[in-house]
């Protein structure tokens, strides 16, 4: 057991690995992630004991089964990092009377994504270390200038946070890093005649920004869009206000008006409305910073072709300098004896210029991509008077509907809204009173639901309805 090889295998090399996968292991349990999230957030940093070892111990031959996959996910990891350095511009925040948050960040308008995507955020003066993915809820599209995340005040760490920006001395600038977005490569929500998003507390966040997208869909294209039937279930008639981020902060086309759209609200836990009409929805501005930057693709507008560019060069770059150093340096004093450079040895100097190579060619990329994409940034300098000129009164429209009743946009959601205080959806009368030739469901809360809405999906009661849910449970 305590043998290091040099002709052979490590025994001792492989005993941590082992080691730092068990630990991996143990702290993946879902009552684990769930409660210490911490514990599994730091603990997962095992993976880089596991791969050194694991490399030192099966040397770097035998682990060419697995070098794709983990050479892809350095190349991501680097990339993640580059960002990471930079702190983004912070714009304004939304803060809901039920403790949930949207937060409003400055970004480049070449920068796209799909809807129900994620974003890391980190907080340095919460945590150095803890990075959390929150979904993001605007539209690349109809917000060229904005992207937006919701968050709901649960864990330690999101509840700091509601507490730093909620408080009657709210700070006016807040340093934040970012890293992402991440998501789908494509949607095909366009596809279904009728859309039905069932969701469970603050899992209406990701079909905020599907809303947000057939909007634009609405308006840019004039195309015709499915019919939406958004269920949605809270605890509390507080959380109801979740409904005032259907809609941008800096204002909505009025083409809005065409979306068919039928919004079924229940509030389980209170039998008629408790809601302090005196705690709504506010609103507050952070003072813009030289050093904050807008959020940007790390690798510019064509991300793709750059990050296809990264890989291939930096593995072909990778092959010619370990041939090099094989050829005219290893082998002319070891004549593959494996006696002088050892299994571990080769393994080592293996990992060393792989990083080299990747961290070379990353980092060229970056700072090309920055270097030319740095007149973009200049669009936004007068981000927040454009978007005060747009932006709608303070207060919650949901709640205030006579105040809001010029403005159509906010008119016609407050229409489609249908309020069940005391009891929950009914949802196998819901979707079997679905017609059509295609009915989209899509789920987004407690796994109880999503499995009651796939066995009725699966039941056989109709044919026309195709079942898909996402997941944001960490």
């Amino acid at each position: 057991m305590l043998q290091w090889g040099g002709a052979e295998v490590s025994n001792v090399a492989g005993e941590i690995s082992l080691l730092a996968g068990l630990g991996l292991w143990a702290t993946s349990f879902p009552r684990i992630r769930r409660k210490m999230f911490e514990l599994f957030f730091y603990a997962h940093h095992l993976y880089i004991l596991f791969m050194i070892f694991f490399l030192l111990h099966v040397a770097i031959s035998f682990s060419c089964i697995m070098l794709p996959g983990f050479y892809l996910f350095l190349v991501d990891r680097y990339l993640r990092f580059l960002q990471s350095l930079r702190r983004v511009r912070l714009v304004s925040a939304r803060i809901l009377p039920c403790e949930t948050l949207e937060i409003n960040f400055s970004k480049t308008p070449g920068l796209s994504y799909n809807p129900t995507s994620v974003l890391f955020i980190n907080v340095p003066s919460i945590s150095k270390l803890q990075w959390h993915p929150f979904t993001i809820t605007s539209n690349s599209n109809l917000e060229p200038e904005i992207l937006s995340v919701v968050l709901k005040s649960e864990g330690t760490w999101s509840k700091k946070l509601y507490q730093m920006l909620s408080s009657p001395s709210s700070i006016d600038r807040l340093e934040v890093s970012v890293e992402g977005p991440y998501g789908p490569a494509s949607t095909q929500f366009l596809r279904h005649d009728t859309l039905v998003m069932v969701s469970g507390g603050s899992g209406i966040s990701p079909f905020i920004s599907i809303i947000r997208e057939l909007i634009f869909a609405a308006t840019a294209y004039k195309c015709k869009t499915p019919q939406v039937i958004l269920i949605c279930s809270f605890k509390n008639s507080s959380d109801l206000t979740m409904l005032d981020l259907l809609l941008p902060v800096a204002g909505t086309p009025s083409a809005i008006s065409n979306l068919q759209i039928k919004i079924e609200a229940y509030v389980t836990r209170e039998k008629e409305p408790s809601f302090n009409n005196s705690k709504l929805l506010r609103t507050i501005w952070f003072k813009p910073d030289p050093t904050d930057g807008p959020v940007s693709a790390i690798l510019g507008p064509n991300s793709w072709l750059w990050l296809g560019s990264i890989i291939s060069s930096s593995f072909i770059i990778f092959l010619i300098i370990i041939g090099l150093i094989t050829r005219y340096y290893i082998y002319p004093i070891d004549h593959n004896t494996w006696k002088v450079f050892s299994y571990s040895f080769r393994s080592f100097l293996n990992m060393l210029v792989i990083c080299i190579c990747i961290a070379t060619t990353a980092s060229a990329a970056v700072l090309w991509n920055k270097k030319q994409n740095a007149g973009e940034a200049d669009q936004i300098q007068n981000l927040e008077e454009s978007i005060l000129s747009r932006t709608s009164p303070a207060g919650s429209w949901l709640y205030d509907a006579e105040r809001e009743s010029e403005s159509l946009p906010h008119q016609s959601l407050v229409q489609a809204i249908n309020v069940h205080y005391g009891e929950r959806p009914d949802l196998k009368r819901i979707l079997g009173d679905c017609k059509g030739p295609s009915v989209g469901i899509l789920v987004s809360g407690p796994k109880k639901m999503r499995h009651e809405i796939a066995t009725i999906c699966s039941s056989g009661m109709a044919d026309n309805l195709h079942f898909e849910f996402l997941s944001f449970i960490w």
